[in-house]
């Protein structure tokens, strides 16, 4: 068959070589479209929150332009609303506020404009039309009647004989005059992509290489719906090209539709984009993330107190890895280093212990006025619990948060883990004052000395080193058991097992609180 009469459109693709031909076309056509100009887009539906997955696609997406276009790459927003049913007022709003709050920014979109707007689906329908039309004029689509009644007759008996659902071709060959009929009477249609009989697809992946498709097994799916809003495949092509998108990025579950969107191309007689296939992000049990099993939104991840560097670093790490090792890597350092190509096939498993390592390291970076300012919110419940207003004072909130900055995974964690400095008094087992085999009685007594040896203790010398030190010597020089001792003291300060060091936690109450909270728990 020759290059022409594929080009225009040959629709019977019995006994050729479409293999060869659609490989080696796409593959000069791409290697033609060097990348002086990279476009890249993020086309969500507005249907709610941003899944993680998704943010995933959309960091990949952002740093491909920023590497491969340099200062020119374009990173695009694009609204894909077709499916107005699942709509979510506010959602678009929603998606650009936490990608700003993560540091992704775009340079296009229906908030800030640009050459190539619309940037909505909806108001691009006159755009899909003419499109259409060009593709039923060169009998590369067709109308398609079939009711919805003898559609779904049609896949149950399909299922009873254990075939693939697939629409069996009843309208493909129509005639101009059986269609005008049809279309005068008031018959509802659909506009179905007209695929080849026969022959082999084979579509390039950039990670993946060329990935094969029997035509046999290819369905001639819906274009355009009967109240004339195109479905999410059509409409994908036809704005990527007009929009010059170069990289297209998405997930392993499009791969099904790859030949089908090649073939529009091959249509149009258009130059493809590069296309990135990225495998789906899974659970430790080897599922896909689902919010059934945990948090998957990332205004969930944020409202917990994940930092954005952190989603961003750790995100990245799903399915690419930097060459030397170096895990720890800011949104600035990744558009140096990353090289999509570099990208993996393999399904990552999202690893919530990783992402909190990752967030501790970036917590731990913070200097504690920011970090202060970070974790306010998350105590402001707590704040309003306690009547000293020296509690709610910004020294007294940097001394609390210094004590944790170590030991915190995300930010809401400051309000459970420092509670007990805020109260204006503590409510805890006196069991807990016990240690080991010890007495509850016998800590006590042992509270009582250290309530002696604290109350000498000048108010200028009031700090953890000092308090250490009198404190052990005391001990040490006693032949007493620091266990004993160090135990009922923290418990009578935290009213916790668990807490940071009574020395610690004794500076920052003062003397007056700490004496007063010790002789509490003796009673």
């Amino acid at each position: 068959m020759s290059f022409r009469r594929l080009e225009v459109g040959g629709i019977t693709y019995t006994s050729i070589n479409y293999k060869g031909f659609l490989a080696r076309r796409w593959r000069t056509r791409n290697d033609k479209k060097n990348m002086t100009k990279v476009r890249t887009r993020f086309a969500p539906s507005p249907t709610g929150f941003l899944h993680l997955g998704s943010l995933r696609t959309v960091l990949f997406g952002y740093l491909i332009a920023k590497t491969e276009g340099g200062k020119d790459g374009k990173f695009i927003l694009r609204i894909e609303d077709t499916d107005q049913k699942r709509k979510v007022e506010g959602a678009v709003e929603a998606l650009v506020d936490v990608l700003n709050w993560v540091g992704i920014k775009f340079d296009e979109g229906p908030h800030i404009g640009g050459d190539y707007g619309p940037y909505i689906q909806t108001e691009r329908l006159d755009i899909y039309k003419k499109y259409i039309d060009e593709l039923l004029e060169r009998g590369e689509a067709y109308y398609c009647f079939c009711t919805p009644e003898r559609l779904e007759k049609m896949r149950q008996e399909q299922q009873a004989r254990k075939l693939p659902p697939r629409y069996d071709k009843a309208c493909r060959n129509l005639n101009k005059e059986e269609i005008a009929a049809k279309v005068k009477a008031g018959e509802k249609y659909v506009i179905r992509q007209k695929m080849p009989l026969d022959g082999e697809v084979i579509a390039h992946d950039e990670l993946r290489g060329d990935i094969k498709f029997k035509a046999s097994e290819l369905d001639d799916h819906i274009l355009m719906k009967s109240d004339g809003i195109p479905t999410y495949q059509f409409a994908n092509i036809v704005d990527d090209h007009l929009m010059d998108i170069t990289h297209v990025l998405r997930g392993e579950e499009w791969i099904p539709s790859f030949p089908k969107n090649i073939l529009l191309y091959q249509n149009f007689g258009w130059q493809p984009p590069r296309f990135i296939h990225i495998s789906l992000t899974l659970n430790k049990g080897g599922g896909k993330l689902s919010k059934r099993q945990g948090d998957v939104a990332v205004e969930d991840f944020r409202a917990k107190g994940y930092l954005p560097e952190a989603l961003i670093n750790f995100n990245v790490l799903l399915g690419w890895h930097p060459k030397d090792d170096h895990e720890l890597l800011a949104l600035d350092e990744l558009i140096k280093i990353f090289n999509y190509r570099d990208m993996g096939i393999s399904s990552p498993v999202f690893d919530l212990e990783k992402l909190d390592y990752i967030n501790g390291y970036y917590i731990r970076q913070k200097n504690i006025n920011d970090l202060v300012a970070l974790c306010q919110p998350y105590l402001k419940n707590i704040l309003n619990k306690t009547t000293d207003k020296t509690k709610k004072s910004d020294q007294y909130l940097a001394k609390v948060v210094t004590i944790e900055q170590e030991r915190l995974k995300y930010l809401s964690e400051i309000a459970e883990l420092t509670e007990f400095f805020f109260v204006d008094e503590l409510n805890f087992d006196k069991n807990l004052l016990a240690w080991k085999k010890m007495s509850v009685d016998d800590a006590k007594d042992n509270l009582s000395k250290l309530d002696d040896i604290l109350a000498n203790i000048e108010e200028k010398e009031w700090n953890k080193e000092n308090l250490e030190k009198v404190i052990i010597e005391y001990l040490k020089n006693n032949d007493l058991k620091i266990g004993e001792y160090l135990w009922p003291m923290r418990v009578a300060l935290t009213g916790r097992e668990a807490s940071p060091g009574p020395f610690e936690v004794a500076e920052i109450l003062g003397k007056s609180e700490t004496l007063q909270r010790i002789k509490q728990a003796i009673k």
